[in-house]
């Protein structure tokens, strides 16, 4: 376990814990903004949160660049996938329109923009609602795609420390010369 591999681990966990918290901290406004209006949450978005506080308590306990972190490589592909998996989801929600998606106006952007606080929902509609907060789901889904890569990326790191140090103890190991 060489110092380069310590220090790109210590970064990769550093970036995970970062993003990972704009994801929470983005998504969890807008619950709390759903929660307001008494409104109903959709499962994609509780399934990004959630796999955002997985990945920062992970993030957390491995960040010491100590041996048993490296060995937590199987998770970092784990979360890897879920964070795949949770982009793909919340991408799906606008499919091909985007900012002007009928998911984005009738439910980011209505709540985001405290329309249910003037506007019942049966009356908004995409030229009152708009693109206003367009930069903030955009914003969430981006930090899930770059979370997802940092976790590859330490995925790899560990991969390959745990790989190394196998051949290198292998060349440790002395048999006795057989006479």
């Amino acid at each position: 376990m060489g110092a380069g591999s310590q220090v790109a681990s210590f970064c990769l966990r550093i970036g995970e814990v970062i993003s990972a918290a704009i994801v929470a901290g983005i998504l969890g406004y807008y619950l709390h903004l759903l929660d307001d209006a008494n409104a109903h949450a959709n499962g994609r978005i509780i399934y990004a949160q959630v796999i955002a506080g997985i990945s920062i308590l992970a993030a957390l306990i491995f960040m010491p660049p100590l041996k048993y972190s490296f060995w937590a490589w199987p998770l970092d592909f784990a979360l890897f996938i879920c964070w795949i998996v949770a982009f793909g989801l919340l991408v799906d929600l606008t499919s091909s329109g985007g900012c002007n998606s009928r998911w984005y106006w009738s439910s980011w952007g209505y709540y985001w923009g405290h329309w249910y606080r003037v506007v019942p929902i049966t009356s908004a509609n995409r030229a009152l609602i708009g693109t206003a907060n367009c930069a903030t789901w955009r914003t969430s889904n981006a930090f899930i795609f770059i979370s997802a890569f940092l976790f590859l990326g330490s995925g790899l790191c560990g991969l390959y420390v745990c790989t190394r140090d196998r051949h290198v103890h292998k060349e440790e190991v002395v048999r006795p010369e057989v006479r």
